[in-house]
């Protein structure tokens, strides 16, 4: 069994390389071995290779994550550290003011006890007068009376004080006025500096489309949730408004009035779709919990505080959420992406073409579950969750 039948793939002997395998590719044994030993040598060549080459990744990856840990320790002891000279500031200006109001406080108090231990002081030379000329009134012997009744000088009342100046409260009202407008101030400086730190702590925006891809997901649309007259179809990934209603039988679940339909699954992490739409139509996340009956807001997409939506019709986008509608100008196109991250609570809606464009973004807390949404406005108009482009 000297020879190697390369046909074959299998050790033969020198009278099989004439007979049986008489016209086959074959070599010795010997010649076989040296030629996979040297591909074997190849390949082991390689493959060291990529070990040199992953363990290299892996030191990589060590020292990322002792710069996340260190650059993620810095953060926190700097932001600590200027949050309590924030919060030592609003301490010092809440002891001035304090301060200045028991100052004037006492000020005001002290002139106006001045002002009524005068007054009181008055009354009582006023009341010692008024009493001494009783008693002169009530004199019967004409001589004694006229003999007592002083002269006219004498008789001559005393200059009356100055009118009283009450100070208005005004000045007090001002001041609760003016704190009260900082506070409003600094919710709002705060407010839009938590959406720029929270966007800053989201995981980054994927720049390729292999970004996106990397957690899209297909979306199903529940027939449970389905209003009368829409129709599902492509799979339940396709959702068409027609003109009569449907023989769909009467659930919990399922939207009365409002010609909606919610995704059969939750959505957490983070997660990014597209959607294909004609006519008018709404792309929307809510939670699960939405109401499904009546004609009220609280069952709309983007009217109430349990949905986000973009209304995308001929015209243009419009973003509402607790019925607070805002117009969004933006390149027309029949396709819309939607990215969430839940966990950072950021919400993002992109009109896709030939680019990706950001419509509108919205940065909020998720208290629950959200679940993918469709309004369809008008009949004929329709939405398909498609395969990310």
């Amino acid at each position: 069994m000297k020879m190697f039948c390369r046909t074959d793939q299998k050790s033969i002997c020198y009278l099989c390389s004439v007979e049986e395998h008489k016209g086959h590719d074959t070599v010795s044994a010997s010649a076989e071995r040296t030629e996979r030993q040297s591909k074997l040598q190849e390949r082991r060549g390689i493959i060291q290779q990529r070990v040199q080459d992953r363990e290299k990744d892996v030191k990589l990856l060590q020292q990322e994550v002792e710069d996340i840990n260190h650059s993620a320790e810095k953060t926190l002891e700097d932001s600590e550290k200027i949050f309590t000279e924030l919060i030592g500031l609003f301490q010092k200006r809440s002891s001035d003011v304090k301060q200045q109001i028991r100052s004037q406080q006492e000020a005001e108090v002290s002139r106006v006890k001045e002002l009524q231990q005068k007054l009181e002081q008055e009354i009582r030379e006023l009341k010692r007068k008024d009493a001494e000329l009783e008693q002169l009134s009530d004199i019967e012997d004409h001589k004694q009376f006229l003999h007592s009744y002083p002269s006219l000088s004498d008789l001559r009342e005393s200059t009356p004080s100055a009118g009283i100046d009450i100070r208005p409260l005004r000045r007090w009202e001002d001041v609760t006025a003016a704190v009260s407008e900082l506070r409003v101030k600094l919710q709002d400086i705060l407010r839009d500096t938590w959406t720029k730190i929270s966007l800053t702590l989201a995981e980054a925006e994927p720049e390729s489309r292999a970004g996106f891809l990397g957690y899209s997901c297909q979306i199903a649309l529940d027939p449970n949730t389905a209003h009368s007259r829409l129709i599902l179809s492509e799979g339940n990934r396709k959702v068409t408004l027609m003109d009569q209603p449907q023989s769909y039988s009467s659930l919990p679940d399922r939207f009365t009035d409002w010609p909606q339909v919610l995704s059969r699954e939750s959505l957490t992490g983070r997660r990014y779709w597209e959607v294909e739409w004609r006519g008018w139509v709404r792309v929307a996340v809510a939670y699960k919990n939405i109401n499904r009956t009546g004609r009220g807001d609280e069952c709309g997409f983007g009217h109430n505080e349990k949905s986000w939506a973009l209304n995308c019709f001929q015209g243009g986008y419009e973003f509402g959420h607790n019925n607070i509608w805002t117009s969004i100008s933006g390149p027309g196109s029949s396709r819309v992406g939607v990215d969430l991250d839940h966990r950072a609570g950021v919400l993002s809606f992109y009109s896709i073409s030939e680019t990706r464009t950001l419509l509108h973004r919205v940065q909020t807390t998720f208290t629950q579950p959200l679940h993918a949404g469709v309004w369809v406005c008008i009949t004929g108009s329709s939405a398909e969750f498609c395969k990310p482009k």
